[in-house]
């Protein structure tokens, strides 16, 4: 073990670490305090300072501040800055074998230097268009809320339980000013999403995430394909298992067998399944934009699904209706969740790289470290 003594320049001592001004002492140290460095040739190295308590007016006593490390941490910030960095890219239980500290130790170290970043930054200024979405990070539907920017794609806000309070707190801490400043919001048609943006942010265009619609229509498609299975002729069992994909895929990205097995059901332009199919490629040709305005597309769309007689379409119809405001908005301002999902996967792999998390804010801290520009540059490479 290495132990390296310090003494503070007369200008840094007595002074609060929270507002750094110079206070009046409080007591002085029994001992000398310690922190945690980077290892020096494989020994383990300590920072020492005889570091006395200060009495702050506004902060109360606390330990005066030193250059080297965080407010009230054990360890120095070049310590603190490695180990977050390596938790970015490696599992937190490598990190703690590799740096000689426990695991628990290691996610106190991360949430400090998010919060640390976060108290730093304003990232909630300057939101103009932000995408909302929630991620299920745990069984029993336990939910997060995150929030993205879409102009930077960073993660700006996250929050446990998907559910209309989560919602409103990312709204009281954007405030009113910022709130209004707020132009367009994508997100799914969740109710308890639109409750909320209707109150907080009336005046921002409100997007419905094209994947969420077409991922209905293709959902009633299925259960179409599944009831009728059994009256379509010419394919063999083998096919038929093949079938769900050649109708949900893109036409322009099927195999030739799959081609081959739409063309059968396509062929029969008055079946059950041919119309179900022919009703997915025009309300996916809507959302893609091709036309110049898709209000009167979308109209004639759903009228179309309403009178339709086929069961699965008729029943997704009033859901598309009562969100085609929403999804007018989001194919003319031509907005999805794109970048939200993104930042869901990358969480999705976190998670099991971790093989878990204890708590939902340790994985928002993770979620902030590596998607929210919380990631420190490592120590010592100037």
């Amino acid at each position: 073990m290495v132990v390296v003594s310090l003494e503070l320049h007369k200008n840094a001592r007595s002074r609060c670490p929270q507002c750094k001004k110079r206070c009046p002492g409080y007591d002085q140290p029994a001992a000398p305090r310690r922190w945690r460095h980077l290892d020096m040739g494989g020994w383990r190295c300590f920072l020492e300072l005889p570091a006395k308590r200060v009495q702050c007016p506004r902060h109360d006593v606390k330990t005066e501040l030193v250059p080297w490390a965080r407010p009230e941490a054990k360890m120095t910030r070049a310590f603190d800055d490695t180990v977050a960095w390596l938790c970015a890219h490696a599992p937190m239980t490598a990190v703690s074998a590799y740096l000689r500290v426990s695991w628990r130790t290691v996610s106190r170290i991360v949430e400090r230097v998010v919060d640390d970043h976060v108290g730093l930054t304003k990232r909630l200024n300057g939101l103009r268009r932000i995408g909302i979405d929630e991620i299920a990070y745990r069984k029993g539907r336990r939910y997060l809320v995150v929030v993205v920017n879409h102009d930077t794609g960073q993660l700006v806000w996250a929050g446990e339980g998907a559910k209309k309070e989560t919602i409103e707190r990312f709204f009281d801490e954007l405030g009113d000013v910022r709130a209004r400043r707020i132009t367009h919001i994508s997100a799914d048609g969740a109710e308890y999403i639109g409750a909320v943006l209707a109150e907080q942010a009336p005046g921002a265009y409100w997007c419905m995430d094209p994947f969420h619609v077409l991922q209905w229509v293709n959902q009633a498609l299925d259960r179409c394909r599944s009831r009728v299975m059994s009256r379509i002729a010419g394919l063999s069992k083998v096919e038929r298992g093949r079938l769900r994909w050649a109708l949900l895929k893109n036409p322009d990205s099927l195999t030739e067998n799959q081609e081959r097995l739409q063309s059968i059901v396509v062929s029969d332009a008055n079946s059950v399944l041919a119309r179900a199919y022919q009703m997915k490629e025009e309300i996916r040709h809507i959302l893609s934009g091709a036309y110049l305005s898709c209000w009167a597309p979308l109209r004639r769309w759903l009228k179309k699904a309403e009178a339709c007689d086929i069961p699965e379409i008729r029943t997704l119809a009033p859901s598309i209706r009562k969100r085609e405001v929403q999804i007018f908005n989001a194919v003319e301002c031509q907005m999805s969740n794109a970048r939200v999902e993104a930042t869901n996967c990358h969480l999705r792999s976190l998670t099991k790289r971790s093989y878990g998390f204890h708590t939902p804010d340790a994985l928002i801290a993770m979620a902030n470290l590596t998607r929210g520009g919380a990631c420190p540059e490592l120590p010592h490479r100037n």
